[in-house]
């Protein structure tokens, strides 16, 4: 039994065999009830806001690759946006910002005064290192 339907009475359809034969064979295929079928298929439409006799348009793989098309046309616009207006407007404010900034002065540091030379490693002996 359909679930939450369970005490409703049934009704009956009047449609033609081979329609009937079709829409038994769809049931199956969807593993569902006769009744649960039908309705899922009325609540598609009424989701979709679309009419049977509408057709949904193109396919998904056609779909794709229009997105992909637009999507790399935006991303050409926006290289050349950068190109021809972003880094020029940018290297002219550089360039003006460059001439306004004051030169830098350099401070004042202490003179370093030259280290003293390296301390003797020899020296003569005297005659009171001998004797030690």
């Amino acid at each position: 039994m359909d679930k939450g339907y369970e005490k409703e009475r049934f009704d009956s359809l009047s449609i033609k065999t081979s329609v009937a034969k079709k829409f038994n064979g769809f049931c199956r295929k969807m593993s569902l009830s006769k009744s649960m079928t039908l309705l899922v298929m009325i609540a598609f439409f009424e989701e979709n806001g679309i009419s049977p006799h509408e057709s949904i348009g193109p396919k998904m793989q056609t779909l794709e690759a229009l997105i992909k098309k637009r999507i790399n046309g935006v991303i050409a616009i926006m290289k050349d946006i950068e190109k021809n207006q972003t880094k020029p407007t940018v290297a002219m404010m550089q360039s003006l910002f460059k001439e306004i900034e004051p030169p830098i002065k350099k401070l004042i540091l202490e003179k370093k005064t030259p280290e003293q030379k390296n301390p003797v490693r020899f020296r003569e002996k005297r005659e009171t290192d001998n004797e030690l």
